[in-house]
């Protein structure tokens, strides 16, 4: 709706073309041209911004995980981060590969999805051998005559495996929220440029982890995740009629597994200090002066905390101590 200007308004305009100090045949100033993204009606997107931002957090989780999992297996400090989470063909993904690269296979661990296509998962070769140097007592320093359709052998590419069964094996937590989930790793694909493991037009989503090395170096792990298997993952999600929480939802889980679990409580009677002198020379009889009167309260410590004071005493002929005050409220 057009505003409505007021009588002294219209006034003001009247009297500023008058003066002059209003330019009325002054072209309009132009507006820059907003640039829009092309749509691909041939090939229609599956998945919304809210889904994709769904995938970008869960796969934020995920580098966060494989980040610290990374740093304690090879000794060294290297930063994973979310680089792209896009909808694309396979053929996008299928084209980029070489013959020399590696792909490792996941499925997940559910009954009814066990017969979608698996989840394809490519590792930067540079990358890939840093981390196998440095797990075999190496820098980790990329070799610069490294070729570069260069061919892993049998040992590498049992490393590797072993590299990516580990790092697959907890992408199932990053969902929890959302679906319980499990990732399993299934085979190693050498040369996959051969095999059709997706069909060339079918949606995917393609994500991409940026890894870096402070030897500066540096790759993309990207994880392919087939479109039908993802589809029928959020029709599962919307089921639920709420969003599983890791916090108030296991809450009474997590109870009931602490309340079978063993605690070690220890009943301190009391502290005193000595040389070694006096220790070594100690001998069967000897009193040790702890400078406490004999009805004095015993302390209860659990978990290295001060949480009772108590009597000693005995209870069907066993020593026991008996509860007496509160420190810690539970």
């Amino acid at each position: 709706m057009a505003e409505v200007l007021s009588q002294s308004q219209i006034d003001a305009l009247l009297n500023a073309a008058r003066s002059g100090e209003m330019n009325l045949d002054a072209p309009a100033q132009e507006q820059p041209e907003k640039k829009y993204r092309k749509y691909d009606f041939y090939s229609p997107r599956k998945f919304t911004k809210d889904r994709i931002k769904i995938l970008n957090s869960i796969f934020e989780s995920y580098a966060r995980v494989i980040n610290s999992r990374l740093n304690a297996l090879l000794h060294a400090t290297c930063e994973i981060e979310v680089e792209s989470v896009e909808e694309q063909r396979y053929h996008e993904f299928s084209n980029a590969l070489r013959e020399s690269d590696v792909l490792a296979l996941a499925k997940i661990d559910r009954e009814d999805l066990q017969e979608e296509n698996p989840v394809l998962v490519h590792m930067a070769m540079p990358v890939m051998l840093t981390m196998m140097d440095r797990m075999m007592g190496g820098e980790g320093e990329p070799d610069p005559d490294l070729p570069v359709e260069y061919v892993l052998t049998d040992l590498e590419l049992d490393m590797y495996a072993d590299i990516m069964a580990d790092l697959l094996s907890v992408l199932g937590g990053s969902w929890e929220n959302y679906i319980p989930l499990k990732f399993e790793y299934v085979r190693t694909e050498v040369n996959p440029t051969l095999v059709q493991l997706i069909g060339f037009d079918e949606t995917v989503i393609l994500v991409g982890l940026d890894i870096r090395f402070p030897d500066s170096s540096s790759g993309r792990m990207s994880l392919c995740l087939p479109g039908e298997m993802l589809t029928n993952i959020f029709a599962e999600v919307g089921k639920s009629t709420t969003r599983r929480t890791t916090g108030e939802d296991k809450s009474e889980e997590i109870f009931d597994s602490l309340r079978e679990s063993d605690l070690e409580i220890v009943a301190e009677l009391a502290r005193t200090h000595l040389l070694l002198s006096d220790i070594y020379h100690l001998n069967v009889g000897d009193v040790v002066d702890i400078k406490r009167p004999k009805d004095a309260p015993v302390y209860l410590n659990i978990g290295g905390r001060r949480w009772f004071d108590g009597r000693m005493g005995v209870h069907k002929h066993q020593m026991a101590v008996k509860i007496g005050e509160t420190y810690i409220k539970v």
